[in-house]
């Protein structure tokens, strides 16, 4: 068993393989994302509270991928709406906090309002904080937080803005950088996911689909995690 010194504070999943997962079985392309909604992401936060991990944040829908068509976003929209509706209550009673980043003005009213609504009841929950990133891209963050920094120079007249400051401005303020990043699917990038977090992850890539990514398969990657020496550039 990994002790807790040895495992990450936040970890980031970088959730791929759905689409494909369910090809292969003959299934509509939503089955993949209908079984990550409904079972996948349950068990990986119930272990990770297990192992004492504070941060868990699932990339569930990138700025990229309205690529896909308005029924694909509409179709996955819907099933978040689903999973919040029926697990939230759930999870608010489990201390769980719910945390969003994301561009969430270009989501349906509905799923921005119940979003809205469980972040701000769950604000002060303790035992895990999931973060969803909905409408997601790393360096759309990057440029919405320079508008945002814009904006507050030009009430405060300040002439520069330091590392510090400057992530007072990004969705993931208050969150510490993710230490691992994992990814499903078999592709070994980061695609834009929390790139000014990531300076320091340790990235683990793996084959295995979403769909198929269990305890096992979580257990392995942190057994990875705790064999990996971090030395942030010294």
């Amino acid at each position: 068993m990994i002790t807790a010194p040895s495992l990450p504070t936040h970890i980031g999943i970088i959730v791929d393989g759905n689409r494909r997962w369910a090809r292969k079985r003959g299934f509509s392309e939503i089955k993949g994302h209908r079984i990550a909604v409904e079972e996948v992401i349950d068990k990986l936060i119930s272990h990770a509270e297990k192992r004492k991990i504070k941060f868990l944040t699932f990339w569930c829908f990138s700025t990229e991928n309205w690529k896909r068509g308005r029924f694909f976003a509409k179709a996955l929209f819907s099933l978040l709406e689903k999973g919040i509706r029926q697990k939230a209550e759930a999870y608010h009673r489990e201390n769980i906090r719910l945390k969003v980043i994301g561009d969430l003005d270009k989501l349906p009213k509905k799923l921005q309002e119940m979003l809205g609504h469980w972040q701000e009841k769950t604000k002060n929950n303790k035992k895990i904080t999931v973060v969803l990133a909905i409408n997601y891209g790393g360096r759309d963050e990057i440029v919405r937080a320079c508008q945002r920094v814009l904006k507050s120079k030009v009430k405060s007249q300040k002439s520069k803005i330091n590392k510090e400051e400057f992530e007072k401005y990004l969705d993931t303020y208050g969150i510490p950088d993710p230490e691992m990043i994992i990814r499903t699917g078999g592709e070994h990038r980061v695609s834009g996911f929390l790139l000014w977090q990531a300076e320091y992850s340790e990235l683990y890539f793996t084959d295995v689909l979403f769909p198929d990514f269990g305890i096992k398969e979580f257990d392995q990657a942190l057994e990875w995690y705790s064999g990996r020496q971090r030395r942030f550039g010294k």
